[in-house]
């Protein structure tokens, strides 16, 4: 009598033991990671967008899509940020050539001003003054050719320079189109001052 209660005590010991790891192990054996953070959860729940019921809001949201990139890039053309900018903005040699010009005057921004000065003193009756406007004329496109030449020359041989394993195709003819751009009006935005070394 006394020994098969002896016997039932030492074969409930064990089960009283392992019950207890049995019940830590409960709780993550369902999921087997721990609950995520209520901000975790909500990110998540917020990720998740539904799809489009109709082809109208599909279209819908391709409008809201296409105009929030468009902000982001008029942001980037103003503030210089590489990630949102157009194709022909992005790249190291890119952001050089736009230095590159910005940081120097250039005869070609100067044009459209002139241009119009030309234009108003050749509708002038006088003889002499549209003789005059029209040697201004000529004076400006010879110094306009000749100030994209050099610049052309330069920033080609800088390029080779400091981007010899870079694609350097289109870079020149980038450079003179900024270059015919007044500073003020110029994008993306200059990001340096006249005078200033481009940066690398």
């Amino acid at each position: 009598m006394f020994r098969s209660r002896s016997k039932d005590d030492q074969a409930a010991a064990p089960r009283e033991t392992a019950e207890p790891t049995a019940q830590r192990r409960d709780p993550q054996a369902p999921k087997g990671r721990p609950t995520p953070r209520r901000s975790e959860a909500e990110a998540l729940r917020r990720a998740v967008v539904k799809p489009p019921s109709s082809r109208k809001e599909a279209a819908k949201r391709a409008r809201q899509v296409r105009r929030a990139e468009l902000a982001r890039q008029r942001e980037a053309l103003a503030g210089g940020d590489e990630r949102y900018l157009p194709a022909r903005d992005r790249g190291p040699v890119r952001r050089y050539v736009r230095d590159f010009v910005d940081s120097k005057w250039h005869m070609a921004e100067f044009f459209l001003p002139l241009a119009v000065l030309i234009l108003v003193l050749s509708m002038v009756p006088s003889v002499a003054v549209k003789n005059a406007s029209l040697l201004m004329w000529l004076g400006v496109i010879v110094m306009i050719v000749a100030d994209s030449l050099v610049t052309g020359f330069r920033l080609k041989r800088q390029l080779r320079e400091r981007f010899p394993d870079e694609s350097r195709r289109g870079a020149v003819a980038y450079a003179l189109m900024r270059t015919l751009q007044m500073r003020r009006m110029r994008l993306p935005k200059p990001q340096i001052a006249r005078g200033e070394a481009p940066r690398r």
